[in-house]
């Protein structure tokens, strides 16, 4: 069996502007971090033997996972499209929303639609790309939408959207 996997569908490239802030903050934390791991390797090359000197495979290993996120943010960040106005429509929803949803039993639950690069492990943010976020797009007020999961078809309804801090 080869190594070959198909390319992966190509993200949005929406992004609010606290979340473009974030990314240029962490791009330049990187390159900080880097000079310190940098340092911190050839100080561990200079011990000698490198093949057994697990300091030195360490700071290697660190290395490159540092220079990876940081040429993705150097491609990534000049394709970004910054959003940083209300639509034209607030009655509807579009992209850095927030909707409030209820379930058919009753729970309700507000989420945030963001762009791809801005997730970070929130709980109340969704992916542009998410199925829920894709059904939700352009819907208004106490619209009813059902969303395919793995564990069948869930309905929800809109009861409220707001644009805060676009």
């Amino acid at each position: 069996m080869g190594r070959y996997r198909p390319p992966a569908q190509p993200k949005s490239r929406y992004i609010t502007e606290p979340g473009y802030d974030r990314l240029r903050e962490e791009e330049a934390g990187l390159w900080i971090r880097r000079r310190e791991v940098t340092r911190a390797l050839a100080a561990a090359a200079a011990e000698g033997d490198r093949s057994e000197n697990a300091e030195y495979i360490y700071r290697k290993k660190e290395l490159r996972e540092i220079d990876r996120r940081i040429r993705y943010l150097q491609k990534r960040l000049p394709e970004l499209k910054v959003v940083n106005q209300p639509p034209s429509n607030p009655e509807q929803v579009f992209f850095a929303a927030w909707v409030k949803l209820e379930r058919e039993n009753g729970s309700e639950r507000e989420y945030r639609i963001v762009g791809p690069d801005e997730i970070d492990h929130q709980s109340d943010y969704i992916s542009l790309d998410s199925p829920l976020a894709r059904a939700l797009m352009k819907r208004t007020l106490d619209d009813e939408i059902q969303v395919k999961t793995p564990a069948g078809t869930a309905r929800y309804w809109i009861i409220g959207i707001r644009y805060e801090g676009v």
